[in-house]
Order: structure tokens, then C-alpha cells, then sequence
């Protein structure tokens, strides 16, 4: 733990990230990819736990009138796709990992358990956290906020397609202004979309920082658990 600046953390991934290019489905090579920082992040002597998101294979209703509860159970499920092939990605390079879901779906997952979880995170396990928290109308990053709440995570890191958190989008505005640190009620009050407001009062009232940066930027998540000089703090 000598070069880790924190303990244990929760990864905020989301599966739009996992399509690469493409836009859905997986990208072997991005998986790839992932893999190889999160086993560099473990060699720290990091505890993991994961939040995948769904938006690679389902997002929202997509346009069409579906019922609200339905459509966010089929994005819950999607999350399982995630989870599952990140989790035989993660097995294939050498590391332990459960995957816990929200909705019991025992044929090929633990159910959500604190407990379990945190034991787990002490054996050197990764744990993927799956079909967000089992309910809907709350967001994957509702559910990143929660479970780093409930297991004490020290920071949640939030690995995004941009290298942190700007004034207005930088793919439309290429004078947008990217803050190097902000406050949960600044953020707030600046009605700013990287990460939905429920999320960040979580963490506000837990005390717990978030930090977004570019998921592939060049070793970006050792620089992240190191501490060093990477996208932007919330907190």
C-alpha cells in the first residue's frame, strides 16, 4: 500500500465505455484494456469493488413509450451482461471476483450482500456490483454512491469517455472551462450532468470524494488510487 493513497474503492464504469467505437455491444480490446488497469490497481494492494453500467446494451426506454419500471428493469438486467463478461475477463487474468447483483438472479450471481461483500474485499476478491441498487428510477451512479457509502470506500472513481468535469460539454463548446476540483454544493448549484445530483448528496453527506477522469488516458486509474495530479475532485 506504500504507492496507494487509498484503501478501498469503488470504479464507477459505464457500459457505453465497454463499446468502444462501436457504441454497443462489448469491445474486446476496451475489456482488455479495463483489465490491465484494474489488475495494476490491485498490485497495490487496492481493494475493488465495481459498478458497471448498462447503456451499451440497454439505456432508458430508447424512444419508445415503454412503462418507466419495465425499462429500467431490462436496464438492471443489462448490467449483468457487463458484470458477467467483466468478471471472466478479470478470472482469465489471474483475479478473484464475485458479482453481486441487486435482483436475485442465482444461476450465475451472488445476491447483494454487505456482508459477504466486505469479506470478500478483505480476501483480495473484486466485487462487481450488478442491476444497480434493484430498484428503479435510480441511476447506476445512485447505486456507485451507495455501495461506496456502505462499504466505507475511501474515494469513488468515476471513469468517464472525457478527462473530468467541465463547465459545459467539451465535445460541443471548445472553450469550456474544466475544473481541477469543485465542492459537492458547488456542483450542485451549477446544475453540472457528470454525475446525478442523488449521487453526489450521498457523498456529500458521507464525505466521500469523487473523482472523474478519463478512463483511457494512459494508466489512469494507478494514477488515481496514487493520488496524482488526474481530472477533476468533487469533494
Amino acid at each position: 500500500m506504500a504507492n496507494a493513497k487509498y484503501k478501498r474503492v469503488i470504479i464507477k464504469l459505464s457500459g457505453e465505455a465497454l463499446a468502444g467505437s462501436k457504441g454497443n455491444g462489448i469491445d474486446e480490446q476496451i475489456l482488455q484494456s479495463v483489465v490491465a488497469e484494474i489488475k495494476a490497481v490491485q498490485e497495490l494492494g487496492v481493494e475493488i469493488g465495481i459498478i458497471v453500467g448498462g447503456g451499451n446494451f440497454w439505456r432508458g426506454r430508447q424512444g419508445r413509450e415503454m412503462d418507466r419500471t419495465t425499462a429500467d428493469h431490462m436496464g438492471m438486467l443489462a448490467t449483468v451482461i457487463n458484470a458477467l463478461a467483466l468478471q471472466d475477463a478479470l478470472e482469465r487474468e489471474g483475479m478473484p471476483t464475485r458479482v453481486q447483483t441487486a435482483l436475485t438472479i442465482t444461476r450465475v450471481a451472488e445476491p447483494y450482500i454487505l456482508r459477504k461483500a466486505l469479506s470478500h474485499l478483505t480476501k483480495g476478491r473484486i466485487v462487481i456490483f450488478a442491476c444497480g441498487t434493484g430498484n428503479p428510477y435510480f441511476t447506476t451512479d445512485t447505486t456507485a454512491a451507495l455501495r461506496a457509502a456502505e462499504i466505507g470506500a475511501d474515494v469513488l472513481l468515476l471513469a468517464k469517455n472525457v478527462d473530468g468535469i467541465y463547465d459545459s460539454d467539451p465535445k460541443v463548446n471548445k472553450d469550456a472551462k474544466k475544473f481541477d476540483k469543485i465542492s459537492y454544493k458547488e456542483y450542485i448549484e451549477k446544475g453540472l450532468k457528470a454525475m446525478d445530483t442523488t449521487a453526489i448528496t450521498i457523498c456529500m453527506e458521507n464525505q466521500i470524494p469523487v473523482l472523474a477522469f478519463g478512463l483511457f488516458e494512459k494508466d489512469s486509474l494507478v494514477k488515481a488510487v496514487k493520488g496524482e495530479s488526474i481530472g477533476t475532485i468533487i469533494g
